[in-house]
């Protein structure tokens, strides 16, 4: 299709710097769950944006996170993955925090091929001041070699209309990837999974969010229209049980109402959700049940 553009542009960034909520900004609609807690992605999770002449397939990355448990490994096999095999790589900054190793981590991660162009994305710009954004911008164009730098807030938009510019001149030419009603390749049933995630990284304690997997089980619409879901809450220990479910259920039937009302606003029709929690010992760290979880 001459003049016409397309690419993959992988986000990649230490956790919690705001990546997902740009992919979401950048799309025009959620596509990966967030949370103020670190590690939310854990998957790489497509955003596809259509364009008059250009189709950008943006790739949104877990954080990079130094830990030998087999799941971080996972992880971090997919932010090396994209990082190897995008056309245009975001390194994502969060400028609220001050440059660590997991920022250093994944700017050794980058693409090493000169070929394919790196922008640096100073994000979370509202909440500090003009000093200290332009410190962190200092500091970072001496670590690597930026084909830009953009001052962004994905959360309010600012300077992200410029940035899907610059990626849209940069794009090769190329065909369409996806059809233009498509904006991700996730099947309905991960997405739905990670909404229940979402609200338990939201509603449960701080160590109980990271011990937990949603697989959905069962979908199904009945005659009247009303979608049928279940899902199990997959944790590590016995003990996390009583938490998750709550006294009398109370905090499994909290994470289901807010799941089942998401969904219904995502999808526009009746849902019944119905959740489980299970016990899978250890699943974190190892490699079988990551694969039964659905991360492989």
């Amino acid at each position: 299709m001459k003049g016409f553009r397309s690419g993959f542009v992988g986000i990649l960034g230490r956790p919690n710097v705001g990546k997902s909520t740009l992919l979401n900004r950048l799309c025009g609609e959620k596509l990966a769950i967030t949370s103020s807690k670190p590690q939310t992605t854990r998957n790489r999770i497509v955003g596809v944006l259509h364009q008059p002449g250009s189709q950008i397939v943006f790739l949104d990355t877990p954080g990079m996170h130094e830990t030998d448990r087999a799941i971080n490994r996972y992880m971090q096999q997919v932010i090396a993955k994209v990082a190897a095999d995008v056309d245009i790589a975001v390194y994502m900054a969060d400028v609220t925090r001050a440059h660590g190793r997991e920022d250093g981590l994944t700017l050794s991660m980058l693409p090493a091929d000169t070929r394919v162009p790196v922008l640096l994305v100073v994000n979370k710009a509202d909440l500090v001041g003009s000093e200290q954004v332009a410190e962190r911008v200092e500091l970072l164009e001496g670590l690597f070699n930026f084909s830009g730098t953009f001052i962004t807030s994905a959360i309010t938009g600012a300077g992200t209309d410029q940035l899907v510019e610059k990626i849209s001149l940069m794009l090769p030419e190329g065909v369409p990837y996806f059809p233009e009603d498509m904006v991700t390749d996730q099947p309905l049933g991960f997405r739905l999974g990670e909404i229940v995630r979402e609200k338990l990284f939201d509603l449960t304690k701080d160590e109980i969010p990271y011990s937990t997997a949603v697989v959905v089980e069962h979908m199904a619409t009945r005659e009247d229209g009303l979608l049928e879901l279940g899902a199990t809450v997959f944790i590590e220990k016995e003990s996390q049980k009583g938490i998750i479910i709550g006294k009398k259920g109370s905090m499994l039937q909290k994470v289901g109402t807010a799941a089942r009302l998401e969904i219904e606003s995502q999808l526009g029709r009746k849902v019944y959700l119905e959740l489980w929690v299970k016990v899978k010992k250890g699943w974190t760290d190892r490699e079988g049940l990551l694969r039964q979880m659905g991360y492989e």
